[in-house]
């Protein structure tokens, strides 16, 4: 019999130890599968548990925004646009010109006041001539009152003693009451001239007439100065474009707005079951999407004394028979405590967190 080959012999053991080293990697494999299937779910759970319970002393929420005061600035008079003085964007400080309205009409206006003061002040001093003038025919009049009783009376004892006629005593009555008549209606045009020229209390020590005229200036006055708008704040100016020269303007139409630079804030809507914990004056952080790395500091301020769906347009009516609860949200107003060295515009994006330090 021949003698075995030794190469064979070889192959066979390498053969027979290949096949044993990988039974032992698919056994490995198949025991790492086996571990990755029970720890991986409970990673995943683990993970949702941190979520929720995990940070228990705070509370957040992406839904929140960049708040700025906005204030619309209308025109108190009716009129042309004659000039304007700011361009969209810019910057300006309260007491800026913004823009001018043709104020010819205002001016005019004011001279017309001037003229009814200077009216009402002739005609003051033209009151107070015929108050010294009726004062002195009153005087007059009293005297010929006088003689005319004085004449009367001696026509009736001149009557009396048969030495005159009826017709005499007829016409001496008649100048008395001429006479009194006289002196009644003059005392009664110095009366009516005193009370033109009285004060009331009111206006103490002031014509009424002169201190309607002189309203009626500073009504008009106050109306050329309308003439010139403003800014009522500092702040950015915008929608500018709205204004254009020789346009027409009118009281209470908008026709531009200023972003006040002061009371920038972060309104931040939080679900209700979110509320238990949060306080005023709690700690927060905020992010905004538009600056990636920027973390402001801040807190509470105040939490909103209703939720969204109570001040929308149309609220939510669930008295029906397909209702569904759905959780709601609140709005809680998150002051800024840091500063940005970048601009914080209204509506940007912010994430904010609260910490609330419940256990």
């Amino acid at each position: 019999m021949a003698e075995a080959d030794p190469f064979r012999g070889e192959q066979a053991g390498n053969a027979a130890s290949a096949a044993a080293i990988d039974h032992q990697q698919r056994t490995r494999a198949r025991r790492w599968r086996a571990i990755l299937m029970i720890i991986g779910p409970l990673v995943m759970i683990g993970g949702a548990l941190w979520y929720w319970f995990g940070r228990p002393g705070e509370v957040d929420t992406d839904n929140a925004y960049v708040k700025q005061d906005i204030v619309s600035v209308a025109a108190e008079i009716t009129g042309q646009v004659t000039s304007v003085q700011v361009r969209e964007n810019q910057h300006v400080h309260k007491g800026d010109i913004l823009f001018t309205i043709n104020p010819a009409n205002f001016e005019a206006g004011v001279d017309q006041a001037d003229a009814q003061i200077a009216s009402a002040q002739a005609r003051i001093t033209a009151l107070q001539a015929d108050v010294r003038a009726n004062t002195v025919d009153i005087a007059s009049a009293r005297d010929d009152l006088a003689l005319a009783e004085a004449n009367f009376k001696r026509g009736q004892q001149l009557m009396d003693r048969g030495f005159n006629t009826r017709a005499n005593m007829d016409e001496a009555s008649h100048a008395v009451a001429a006479a009194r008549d006289k002196v009644a209606s003059l005392e009664a045009a110095v009366t009516r001239s005193r009370a033109q020229l009285a004060t009331g209390t009111q206006v103490p020590g002031q014509n009424p007439g002169v201190a309607a005229a002189k309203a009626a200036r500073a009504r008009a006055a106050l109306d050329l100065a309308r003439t010139v708008v403003r800014a009522p704040a500092d702040g950015v100016a915008t929608q500018v474009t709205r204004l254009q020269i020789g346009q027409m303007v009118f009281p209470g139409v908008p026709m531009v707005s200023v972003v006040k630079d002061e009371g920038t804030r972060v309104e931040a809507n939080f679900k209700e079951t979110d509320l238990g914990h949060i306080r005023p004056g709690q700690r927060a952080e905020l992010t905004l999407d538009a600056y990636p790395g920027l973390v402001l500091r801040g807190h509470v301020d105040s939490i909103g004394a209703g939720t969204g769906a109570e001040f929308s347009v149309l609220p939510a009516q669930n008295a029906t028979g397909n209702w569904v609860k759905v959780v709601q949200r609140v709005p809680v107003r998150i002051a800024i405590d840091s500063h940005s060295d970048r601009p914080l515009i209204a509506g940007l994006s912010s994430d904010v967190t609260i910490y609330t330090g419940k256990d």
